[in-house]
């Protein structure tokens, strides 16, 4: 079942006379008004709702042009697609959610869109878990060399505190999973990822689990598409081993942080299972605390104490230790500037 975001009321609505006029005639149209209701409760693009709605892609183009124009749904590029979705974080697109609210779920119209919706999303998902399946295997050989992955997510938990955060990021955002566990710490959570296979897999199970708060974009974690101070709570998880030069997105996740925010890297500590390497591309196996320290230190970021997680006493050898990492950037380090926060704005 598709779960809208939360209706804002009247007096949430500030539009002046002649945005809310420009919005209204943009919605005066019923397919407009059908686009408007599937974006309200997930991020499609054209060849989605081509599909749905069982229109040609130049009038859904043309649909969606008219509904940017006025300002009630946004767009962001992911490689070669580009995604639609409405924002409650905009007066207009406030006014998109209040409108689609006092549609009749119950007409035949909209009943049907929202059955091939769910349909299109079982797709995703089945085509999502297929990836995942023939990943499995692989994954679970790794996970099955440290301590367990409720006992590593019961710390990072503990680790970031309650916040609540205004923007969390999650770096390297893999099945969508950090932005899951820590739903109810953040206001709005962003994940970047440079596969567009695991964004799919995330997309499927974000939109599985109506977390509608949390988005999702390609990026490159050397480059973040975000403006300096943009986000309070960073997470960087099981992602350092995979880059060949951490420190430069270490660097470069401290450029992005607020003062007084903070930034959670969690990664194994230093070891000699050569397969990671050779067979899950790993480049680095593991850091020690002293090397991520000083990273965090050269970046203008001020160390927390770190915590080990080692494995079982029972377990063999040739076992994993996850290392947690922390570090806050110094609240006397500057502030948020307008610029930064009409980038964020942006990217929502």
């Amino acid at each position: 079942m598709i779960k809208l975001p939360t209706m804002p009321s009247a007096s949430e609505l500030k539009l002046g006379s002649p945005e809310l006029v420009i919005g209204l005639k943009a919605v005066a149209e019923t397919t407009r008004l059908r686009i408007l209701m599937l974006l309200a409760s997930s991020e499609l693009n054209v060849k989605d709702l081509t599909q749905i709605l069982g229109q040609s892609q130049p009038r859904i183009s043309r649909h969606l042009k008219l509904l940017v124009e006025a300002g009630l749904i946004e767009r962001v590029r992911e490689g070669s697609w580009v995604y639609f979705f409405v924002s409650d974080r905009t007066q207009a697109g406030r006014l998109a959610l209040r409108l689609v609210a006092e549609v009749d779920g119950a007409d035949p119209v909209v009943r049907r869109d929202r059955e091939r919706a769910d349909g299109l999303r079982r797709e995703r998902e089945a085509a999502a878990q297929a990836y995942f399946d023939a990943h499995a295997a692989d994954w679970d050989r790794i996970r099955a060399l440290y301590v367990s992955e409720g006992d590593v997510e019961a710390a990072i938990r503990a680790a970031l505190g309650t916040g609540p955060f205004r923007l969390l990021l999650d770096l390297g955002t893999g099945t969508g999973r950090i932005l899951e566990l820590l739903s109810d710490r953040f206001e709005r959570g962003l994940g970047l990822d440079a596969s567009h296979a695991m964004l799919g897999l995330a997309r499927a199970n974000l939109t599985r689990l109506g977390l509608n708060k949390a988005q999702l974009r390609h990026g490159d974690l050397y480059n973040l598409p975000l403006a300096d101070g943009a986000a309070d709570a960073i997470v960087m998880h099981q992602v350092l081993h995979f880059l060949s030069e951490p420190a430069t997105a270490i660097r470069e996740a401290a450029r992005v942080l607020a003062p007084g925010g903070r930034l959670l890297i969690v990664d194994f500590a230093p070891h000699d299972l050569e397969f990671l390497r050779d067979t899950h591309a790993h480049e680095r196996l593991g850091f020690s605390t002293a090397q991520v320290e000083q990273w965090l230190t050269d970046a203008g970021l001020q160390s927390l104490p770190s915590r080990d997680l080692p494995p079982p006493e029972s377990a063999s050898g040739n076992m994993l230790t996850v290392s947690l990492w922390q570090a806050e950037r110094p609240k006397g380090a500057g502030s948020l500037s307008t610029t930064a926060t009409r980038t964020l704005e942006e990217i929502r």
